[in-house]
């Protein structure tokens, strides 16, 4: 009988419910899209890193691992140094600067391709082939697809402008790449590079090449770290700033379904004050009263949990064909998350107006106009 009464109450006020469940599924909609559009960029980056394919990377002294690097402030002789270190195979100088170009904003590699090559294999072209002269570049395919860039098509990059001469499959490093030389010349930089990666002939042996190259004189301010370890502080909880912008995010829609929740159902207890004198009358319970107003509220919230997840997908799937290169994230562990996250808000913003229905007089509420 509660049961069917709590439905009668959410389908005999329909625009009260609609506003309640827009709100949670706006809820759940901005978490899922904010977190996972942060986790989606955070791990594209990673995973694009460990595609080059290198064991160990050497940036320049005083640069953080967390940074973007753009310019080339380091001799390009220290690949020298670098590949006569024990277990050291091939050694990758690479130019990076930030590109604007299109509205987006890039990191732009300059590379020198047989070496940039000889850490994770050759690129796999999907048309067109490597660099032919100074002015060329090879963009990603999903570069390519958020720009409608073909093979042979004139961009300008830099204040340059460079030929398409390929178009390769994404995962290695950058978006966009270019001669070294040519880099090294446009940023003002001859004979410089930004990083290095070594390719060593056992992974294993890679914190034992770190610290080789630790002691080489001259190296010591250099910061080198493996690949793996890397990886391993590419987390939202060693960035600064990411775990406070995930909160912040909560924070806020939190606040939306909460103050929503609060209103509609404090709402729906002055409206009906004259039916919770009649349920009293009746011998209703004050838990009896609480449990139909928090139980009408988590149904609420559970519809617009459901509309909320399947909007989120909605979006992502929005963003994905409106910016190619951008990644969105939405994990099963986030999904629970939102859900739990919005059904406690839900019942929050319902307990002030559960506990005043409960403790209406029943005489006073049967005479209420």
């Amino acid at each position: 009988m509660m049961n069917r009464m709590i439905v009668s109450n959410v389908v005999h006020r329909p625009l009260r419910t609609l506003i309640s469940v827009v709100a949670v599924a706006v809820e759940v909609t901005l978490i899922l899209v904010i977190v996972g559009l942060s986790l989606g960029i955070l791990n594209d980056s990673k995973t694009r890193q460990a595609g080059i394919g290198a064991d160990v990377m050497v940036r320049p002294p005083g640069s953080s691992f967390i940074s973007g690097i753009s310019g080339a402030p380091v001799s390009i002789k220290v690949a020298e140094v670098l590949s006569r270190s024990p277990h050291v195979v091939a050694v990758a100088p690479v130019v990076t600067q930030i590109s604007t170009a299109a509205g987006t904003v890039e990191v732009l590699y300059g590379i020198d391709l047989e070496s940039f090559e000889s850490m994770g294999g050759p690129f796999r072209y999907l048309s067109g082939g490597p660099f032919e002269g100074p002015n060329d570049i090879i963009v990603d395919d999903f570069y390519a697809a958020s720009q409608n860039v073909k093979v042979g098509q004139t961009l300008e990059l830099l204040n340059h402008n460079f030929r398409v001469a390929g178009i390769v499959e994404h995962g290695k490093g950058a978006r966009k790449f270019m001669p070294i030389a040519t880099a090294q010349e446009l940023v003002g930089a001859q004979g410089k590079a930004s990083i290095f990666y070594v390719k060593l002939d056992d992974p294993a042996s890679s914190d034992a090449v770190v610290s080789h190259i630790k002691t080489i004189p001259g190296m010591e301010k250099y910061g080198v770290q493996s690949m793996r370890e890397w990886l391993s502080l590419m987390t939202p909880g060693n960035l600064p700033g990411f775990s406070t912008f995930i909160n912040v995010v909560i924070g806020v829609a939190v606040a939306i379904g909460f103050i929503v929740i609060f209103q509609s159902m404090y709402t729906a207890v002055m409206e009906r004050t004259r039916e919770i004198g009649i349920l009293k009358s009746m011998g209703a319970s004050r838990f009896y009263i609480v449990n139909v107003i928090v139980r009408e509220t988590l149904l609420m919230a559970a519809a617009g949990v459901l509309v909320g997840i399947g909007l989120s997908f909605a979006v992502k799937e929005g963003i994905l064909s409106a910016f190619p290169t951008l990644r969105i994230e939405i994990a099963g562990a986030w999904i629970l998350r939102a859900t739990l996250i919005a059904l406690v808000g839900a019942v929050l913003g319902a307990i002030y107006p559960a506990f005043k229905a409960a403790r209406k007089d029943a005489v006073e509420a049967l005479a209420y106009e």
